[in-house]
C-alpha cells in the first residue's frame, strides 16, 4: 500500500467564531483506504503557518507506505531541519499526518485505534466541562458577575459533569478582556479578590464533590501565579493549569509554594521538551495536544515517559471532533489517564458539522468508539465546502 495524494484544508472562519480556522488533512492510498488528521492550531495566529507546514510535509511522503508510521515520523522530524527541537507549527505538521496514518492503520486492520495501541484500560472516560468563562452552550457568552460563574458551573454539573474548568482571570467585572500586561506582575488586591470571589462562587454552586480546575492560559508570571494559587487553594482545586509561561524551574517554584498540583502541556512539544518537567517533578499533570505535539505516535511515548515519573495525563483538546476522537483512543489506552477535556467549542454547531460523528459525554462520561480507525472522519462540507484546499500528489 502506498500514499497517492493528500488533501490539505484550512476551514473558513464564520461570524460565530471569526478566529476559528482548523487545518484538516485526508491521506489517500492506492488501496482505496484513506485517513483523516488535524493540525490543532485552529485558534491563535498560527493556523496559516500550520497549513503551510502540512502542505510541505505532505510532499515528502507521497509514495510511502502509510503503515510505516514510525519511519514516516522519523523522516519528518529528522529530515526537515526545523523538525528537531521544533515548536507548535512544525509539530502540528507532523501531528496531522501521524493522526491520519493511525486512522489508515486502524481501517486496514479493521480495528479501532485503541486496540492497536494495546487495548483500553477503561470502558469510558471521565470528562470535564472546559472553559466555562465562555459559557456552556453553542453560542459564546461573556461572564461578568461571580453569580454568572456559579450558574454556568451549576449548569454543567446538572448535565452530569463532576468536574469543570474555568479561567477566572479572563474578563474583568465589566466583561472586558484583561490585557496580558495587566496579568503579568505582582497582582493588586483588585485582581486577587476578583479571582477568589469567582472561585468561591463556583465552589458554593457545585458543592464539595465536584472538582474545579483553575486555568490561567500562561498569562500570569510566577509571582502572580503564586499569589493566585495561595488565594484559591482552600477551595480544593483539582489542579492549576498553565500558571505561567511553561518553564520547568518556575513550574516547580510555583508548585512548591502553593501546594496545588501543576498542569502544563498544550504549549510543550515532543518528549524532548517534556523530559525536564519529569526530571525535576515540576508537574503532576501533563496535557499534550495530539494535534501539535507529534500525533498519536509521539503522544504515546510522552505518556509512557510520564508513567515512569507518576505523572498523570489529560490530552489537551481544542479542535474539530476528529481530534476529540483521536484523544479518546489515546486516553483509553494509557494507564496514567486522569480526565478528558471536553471543550466548549465541541458544542459549536459549525464545529460539529466538520465531522460525520459527534462524540459528546453522557452524564460526564465519554464512550470509546469501536469503529475501525479513529471512528470519525471529516464531512463532505469540511473537505469540499467553501474552504481553502490544496491537493498534494
Amino acid at each position: 500500500m502506498k500514499i497517492t495524494k493528500i488533501d490539505v484544508v484550512q476551514v473558513k472562519p464564520t461570524p460565530e467564531r471569526p478566529g476559528w480556522k482548523p487545518i484538516l488533512i485526508r491521506i489517500y492510498t492506492d488501496e482505496g483506504i484513506y485517513g483523516d488528521g488535524e493540525a490543532a492550531l485552529a485558534y491563535g495566529v498560527a493556523s496559516s503557518a500550520a497549513f503551510g507546514a502540512v502542505k510541505d510535509y505532505a510532499a515528502l511522503i507521497i509514495g510511502d507506505d502509510p503503515l510505516a508510521h514510525e519511519i514516516i515520523w522519523h523522516k519528518l522530524y529528522r529530515n526537515t531541519f526545523w523538525g528537531q527541537n521544533g515548536g507548535p507549527v512544525t509539530f502540528a505538521g507532523i501531528s496531522a499526518i501521524d493522526i491520519a496514518l493511525w486512522d489508515i492503520k486502524g481501517k486496514f486492520f479493521n480495528q479501532p485505534v485503541y486496540k492497536l495501541l494495546g487495548g483500553k484500560f477503561r470502558k469510558d472516560l471521565r470528562s470535564y466541562a472546559s472553559q466555562l468563562q465562555f459559557g456552556w452552550g453553542p453560542e459564546r457568552t461573556i461572564l461578568k458577575t461571580s453569580a454568572d460563574y456559579g450558574a454556568v458551573a451549576k449548569q454543567a454539573v446538572a448535565e452530569g459533569y463532576d468536574a469543570v474548568k474555568i479561567d477566572f482571570f479572563t474578563y474583568d467585572r465589566d466583561g472586558r478582556i484583561f490585557p496580558t500586561e495587566e496579568q503579568t506582575r505582582l497582582l493588586s488586591p483588585y485582581y486577587l479578590d476578583l479571582v477568589e470571589e469567582r472561585v468561591a462562587a463556583v465552589r458554593e454552586a457545585v458543592g464539595p464533590k465536584v472538582d474545579i480546575i483553575a486555568e490561567n492560559h500562561s498569562k500570569p508570571d510566577a509571582n502572580g501565579a503564586i499569589q493566585i494559587g495561595n488565594r484559591i487553594k482552600k477551595y480544593n482545586i483539582f489542579y492549576f493549569e498553565e500558571p505561567n509561561t511553561p518553564t520547568p524551574k518556575l513550574a516547580k517554584v510555583i508548585g512548591d509554594r502553593i501546594g496545588i498540583p501543576i498542569a502544563h502541556g498544550e504549549r510543550v512539544y515532543s518528549r524532548w521538551q517534556y523530559a525536564p518537567y519529569f526530571e525535576n517533578s515540576s508537574v503532576q499533570v501533563i496535557q499534550p495536544d495530539l494535534g501539535n505535539t507529534g500525533g498519536i505516535t509521539e503522544g504515546k511515548k510522552i505518556a509512557d515517559l510520564a508513567y515512569v515519573y507518576d505523572v498523570a495525563v489529560q490530552a489537551h483538546v481544542c479542535a474539530s471532533p476528529l481530534s476529540t476522537a483521536a484523544a479518546i483512543h489515546f486516553e483509553a489506552a494509557i494507564p496514567n489517564f486522569v480526565i478528558h477535556e471536553h471543550h466548549v467549542v465541541n458544542l459549536s454547531v459549525n464545529n460539529k458539522a466538520l465531522c460525520i460523528h459527534d462524540y459528546q459525554p453522557v452524564k460526564g462520561r465519554l464512550q470509546i468508539p469501536e469503529l475501525p480507525g479513529l471512528g470519525n472522519e471529516f464531512s463532505d462540507k469540511a473537505l469540499n465546502g467553501d474552504n481553502t484546499k490544496i491537493t498534494v500528489k
